[in-house]
């Protein structure tokens, strides 16, 4: 085995995780991916031999990416959009990449300043302590656990959503079955009182409230027969497919047996993207 085939076999063997530290940092399977790749080309220009540590090293390197991913978007105008989903059947499937990084939550997660979010998720959910954090910002290490700590602030009340799937799953049957049919009762009763709902079909639209929310899909209540059920994010959601394409995919965050929060991409280039392959 050459050199180069051996660093790209131990680079490959870091690649699920490295996409997990991108993802949750940018919210872009697409924008991920390329912080990976960056992380690779960046690799294989590298003495490998002075590289101690490598899976920290790409870790480095992946997060450094994404900040300046994130401060680049931060020059221009917010961009508000639904996450990517990660769209699966089977509960294994993208384990790591989605395991405990529900689309609420990244909601949230767009909406910290690049330094927090990096300080965040990398302390809070990949243990990286705040002496190899700090340098990534330009900061000491007690001001990245200050970042860390308003973030966390920032984050604290995320909905998480109820880990029985089967109890989820009655749930999600419910709305299904009340959608259906036309039943506004029925619906209110499966949203809770402060549901929220944010479409994105290229721009996106936000609406509130259970009475408001369950309007809403009364009136695309026809829908509701082309929608099967997936996991989306790891959580129970919804696959909308018209004619064998995608249309729509919804991510639910089910607390207590009522849905608290209701996130759907509908943007038809970046449905595009998603790898929908198990259909």
């Amino acid at each position: 085995m050459t050199e180069k085939n051996f660093l790209a076999d131990q680079f490959e063997a870091h690649r699920g995780h490295l996409k997990a530290v991108a993802y949750r940092m940018l919210g872009s399977l697409t924008e991920a991916d390329d912080a990976v790749q960056e992380a690779w080309l960046r690799l294989s220009r590298s003495d490998s031999d002075e590289i101690d540590n490598l899976g920290g090293w790409l870790t480095t390197v992946v997060a450094r990416v994404s900040l300046n991913m994130l401060r680049s978007r931060a020059r221009f105008e917010p961009l508000e959009r639904v996450p990517d989903p990660i769209v699966t059947r089977d509960p294994s499937q993208e384990a790591e990449l989605a395991d405990s990084i529900g689309l609420a939550l990244l909601v949230v997660l767009d909406t910290l300043a690049p330094a927090e979010r990096l300080a965040f998720v990398l302390h809070d959910m990949f243990a990286v302590p705040f002496d190899e954090i700090g340098p990534m910002v330009g900061r000491t290490p007690t001001a990245a656990r200050q970042l860390a700590s308003r973030a966390r602030r920032r984050v604290q009340g995320t909905a998480v959503p109820d880990p029985d799937l089967s109890r989820q799953r009655e749930v999600l049957d419910a709305f299904m079955a009340a959608s259906r049919n036309g039943d506004f009762d029925a619906l209110v009763a499966v949203l809770h009182p402060d549901v929220v709902l944010r479409a994105d079909t290229g721009t996106v639209a936000e609406t509130r409230g259970a009475e408001n929310v369950a309007r809403g899909a009364l009136t695309y209540g026809r829908w509701a027969a082309m929608a099967r059920p997936v996991l989306v994010n790891g959580s129970m959601g919804l696959l909308t497919v018209v004619e064998d394409k995608p249309m729509a995919v919804m991510g639910l965050t089910i607390v207590d047996g009522r849905i608290v929060a209701m996130n759907i991409l509908a943007d038809p280039t970046r449905l595009a993207q998603l790898d929908l392959t198990f259909l």
